[in-house]
């Protein structure tokens, strides 16, 4: 039998129901829950033929190890489903909004930042496989879900992916403190991926001469730079502002 883990909360269920229901061995989902919430998760999941297994919420509870499940649990294959770069941008139905991240070791900087993609709604994290954390147990912990939800690249060259992106149509801008333009200044509104570099570090040098273009974060305070993963999301809201409200 296939290793397993489980995935707890809507959100991170439908969406493992939407990205890979194939690793989706069967969703459990409180008996007293009949709200339309539930009844459309059940559907989904009946059309992705999977199973669902009404239970109580004392198992649900031991199974997510939290009360905070929002009644829904699946347990699918522990094993990470292996996605490559263009298969993000050969199935966007949208334009692109991609977080790249060059050289985080910090597992904790990684969980944050997948979850800030998450809540920005960012189409994919891509980092390079080496000189880089990857997504092991911590990061997966500190995202809460969001290792779940967004899809998680490593590439082998982190210039050349970005060159396929850049003739893909994405536009590729990194964040760099010293350079004129800020970010507000820039049209997000088409496909874009924001680079960013541990802090302190910042930007390979490899990295930055392949960007578009680099922009950086208006500072008003002493501090001179961000956390990544506070970065990652100014940069990644502010495109999501600009798309809204072009809306």
């Amino acid at each position: 039998m296939a290793e397993s883990r489980y995935v707890h909360g809507f959100h991170a269920v439908a969406a493992k129901l939407r990205t890979d229901p194939e690793a989706i061995f069967e969703i459990f989902v409180a008996s007293q829950r009949a709200d339309a919430r539930a009844k459309d998760l059940i559907a989904r999941a009946e059309t992705a033929s999977v199973r669902v297994i009404p239970v109580d919420s004392v198992r649900l509870d031991g199974m997510a190890g939290t009360h905070r499940h929002q009644g829904v649990v699946a347990r699918v294959d522990a094993r990470m489903r292996v996605l490559k770069l263009m298969d993000v941008v050969e199935t966007a139905t949208e334009p692109l909004l991609l977080l790249v991240l060059d050289g985080i070791t910090d597992p904790h900087n990684l969980g944050a930042c997948l979850r800030v993609a998450d809540g920005a709604g960012a189409h994919a994290v891509i980092a390079p496989k080496d000189k880089a954390v990857g997504l092991n147990a911590t990061a997966m912990k500190v995202a809460s879900g969001a290792a779940d939800t967004v899809p998680y690249i490593t590439v082998t060259n982190l210039a050349r992916s970005l060159r396929e992106l850049q003739e893909s149509g994405v536009w590729c801008v990194g964040a760099a403190g010293e350079t004129d333009k800020d970010l507000y200044g820039i049209d997000q509104r088409g496909p874009i991926a924001w680079v960013l570099g541990a802090e302190g570090d910042g930007l390979r040098r490899l990295t930055r001469e392949t960007c578009d273009e680099l922009a950086r974060i208006p500072m008003y305070g002493s501090v001179e730079s961000l956390n990544v993963s506070v970065a990652s999301g100014v940069c990644l809201f502010e495109a999501r502002r600009q798309r809204g409200a072009a809306a």
